[in-house]
């Protein structure tokens, strides 16, 4: 009697697990999810990349043109502001955003290209510094500390002026769309003028003559 007790004990356990591990009659099977992308597989961006960054001298970019492999170089922008690539020769970058330099090259092939895809990608960036020389205390490189620095600002941090510093024709140095501007400053109008003073750029030049 135990016998036949245990026997039919073991084969109810059987099929109670037969039955756990068979799906049933019209589930379905739930598929593998893709994997999320990792820190590998997501391109790292420099910090200060954001939408209105102004390409300055010395920053890498890559210019990808979509199928096109021999238009797509990964490059240095040059002392003097620009850059060249295939068929197109020099085009000038400091100044621009990465979304106006796209633009730019996009504009430029449609003469070779039907609807070119081009896509400017920042690699790095040089430090944001801009640059105080001439009749001051304290010439040499200022950090833009926050992105933000007025002209006024910079030269109190380079230890304002000497005696013989003209005030009244103080020049900025900037890299534009087209190439060096050359922007004028009046320190004696600027203390008496309520308006926010000039604020530098990354790469800025300022000379007190």
């Amino acid at each position: 009697m135990k016998t036949a007790t245990f026997a039919a004990l073991s084969s109810l356990i059987l099929l109670s697990t037969a039955s756990a591990q068979t799906p049933m009659s019209g589930s379905r099977t739930a598929a593998p999810q893709d994997h999320a992308p990792t820190a590998a597989t997501v391109p790292s961006l420099p910090a200060n990349t954001s939408a209105d960054y102004r390409l300055q001298p010395g920053d890498k970019i890559h210019i990808e043109v979509y199928h096109d492999q021999d238009l797509s170089p990964s490059l240095q922008i040059r002392p003097d502001g620009k850059i060249t690539l295939p068929l197109l020769g020099d085009v000038p970058a400091a100044g621009r955003t990465s979304l106006e330099l796209r633009d730019q090259i996009a504009k430029q092939l449609n003469e070779y290209i039907a609807s070119p895809v081009v896509t400017v990608m920042v690699l790095e960036t040089v430090p944001q510094v801009v640059y105080v020389m001439g009749e001051v205390n304290k010439p040499g490189t200022l950090s833009l500390v926050g992105g933000r620095l007025s002209i006024l600002q910079a030269l109190a941090m380079a230890g304002g002026f000497t005696d013989f510093a003209n005030k009244k024709d103080i020049r900025v140095l900037r890299h534009g769309k087209n190439g060096m501007q050359t922007l004028r400053f009046n320190y004696k109008e600027a203390l008496d003028d309520s308006h926010e003073p000039l604020q530098l750029l990354p790469g800025d030049t300022v000379i007190v003559k």
